[in-house]
């Protein structure tokens, strides 16, 4: 009975902070739904007294850069994903299966740049980006983004437990070290991939300091960078913000349905590895 009651306890204490903490969210998405005279004035009233689409309505009709600013970052964020997972596969597996000199001081350095705190590279790929002539373009986004050592990490502890008789069979098949990985190796590497492109997409995506730095054309700017634009000296438009960042959900949404079931096996290997 102490057991019984003890779990009881914990349940509850989790429903609410569960609650706790989805009402925020819950809250914000509603918003979108209300007129900005009723946001601010006051109160944290869940549901909206007079439900709207304005505020959509207005993002897609009237604000002549929304569409712009979405497709720009879904642009950015699906080609650094696409990057990250070709160039981190490639050398999470040279890592784990070739053999070349200074292999195990590379190997410690990507370690050792894992705990390197990403706000500490921002000044010098700005200066990178500005020499090459990069400022201002969408390449400024993507390229420091391209790879990830965490990643590299965690596809090479996935391709030291791949088994080796597999590569073996394709190379006797007259397979060359190129077509064993794109043929053999990634097909079987989903769910890592899926995981990995998952949060590469999702990182891009929600990035606001980078842009806020190297982006300055008002049509070149990402979603997150672009919702400041309704912002301004004297007052910040909240129904209109609101809606813009329910918005920026819904890809996130889709692209964790889809590739939920590789998503959650990701995380069942690397938990395994």
């Amino acid at each position: 009975m102490k057991k019984k009651w003890t779990r009881i306890f914990l349940y509850i204490i989790l429903i609410l902070y569960a609650l706790i903490t989805l009402y925020p969210f819950l809250w914000a998405v509603f918003s979108s739904f209300k007129t900005y005279a009723e946001i601010v004035g006051g109160g944290l009233t869940l549901l909206p007294q007079e439900p709207t689409l304005d505020n959509f309505i207005h993002l897609f009709t009237r604000d002549e850069n929304f569409v712009n600013w979405i497709w720009n970052s879904l642009y950015v964020a699906g080609v650094a994903a696409a990057l990250n997972v070709i160039f981190n596969s490639m050398a999470g597996y040279a890592l784990a299966r070739l053999s070349f000199p200074g292999k195990k001081s590379l190997f410690m350095l990507i370690l050792a740049l894992i705990m390197v705190p990403g706000q500490i590279l921002l000044i010098p790929n700005f200066l990178i980006m500005r020499n090459i002539g990069l400022l201002d373009t969408h390449w400024a986004l993507i390229l420091p983004s391209a790879i990830n050592f965490a990643f590299i990490f965690m596809m090479r502890q996935f391709f030291i437990n791949f088994p080796r008789d597999i590569e073996e069979a394709a190379a006797l098949d007259g397979l060359n070290r190129f077509q064993v990985f794109f043929k053999i190796v990634i097909p079987m590497a989903r769910a890592s991939i899926a995981t990995q492109g998952i949060f590469s997409f999702l990182a891009v995506w929600n990035e606001f300091m980078r842009p806020l730095l190297y982006i300055s054309s008002p049509h070149l700017f990402t979603l997150p960078l672009g919702l400041q634009m309704f912002n301004d000296l004297y007052a910040t438009q909240w129904n209109l913000v609101m809606a813009g960042s329910v918005i920026t959900l819904i890809p996130i949404l889709i692209l964790y349905i889809i590739l939920n079931k590789y998503f959650m096996q990701g995380f069942r290997v690397g938990g395994d590895k």
